[in-house]
């Protein structure tokens, strides 16, 4: 006995397929943006949180050295406050390489400008507050 192959075929047509993609890109294209948005939030929290410990490291630098309001305190001497090994002691710089520098006794530090510029799409003044920039 032969046995005969259905003639039909089934499969997408060129229409279908271009209906498919068309939708997937509109969909990135919304979606795109907003995880963008997502990264840059997230990296100015971490400057945030840098910011926080670094006036933490220069205030115990400042109690175990007798350091007096305004006194000038080195990044070398800062660092040592932080934990070993993370990025933050590693460079002295916040993730987008821009250096956080000399601190002072009992100031806040600052965000560095070319990372306020960089970020000031997602995160305003009141963001970086009580923060500024120098």
């Amino acid at each position: 006995m032969i046995s005969k192959f259905s003639k039909k075929r089934g499969g997408f047509t060129l229409v279908e397929i271009m209906i498919v993609v068309a939708i997937i890109a509109l969909l990135a294209a919304i979606a795109v943006p907003g995880f963008l948005r997502a990264r840059k939030r997230s990296q100015a929290s971490t400057i945030i949180n840098d910011l926080r410990m670094i006036d933490a490291a220069v205030d115990q630098y400042a109690i175990e050295n007798n350091k007096s309001t305004g006194a000038v305190v080195g990044t070398n001497d800062w660092i040592l406050y932080l934990k070993k090994g993370s990025y933050l002691y590693n460079t002295g710089k916040d993730l987008l390489g821009n250096g956080y520098g000399v601190q002072s006794v009992d100031s806040l530090p600052k965000v560095a400008l070319g990372s306020w510029n960089a970020l000031s799409d997602v995160a305003d003044t009141s963001f970086f507050s009580p923060y500024g920039h120098y």
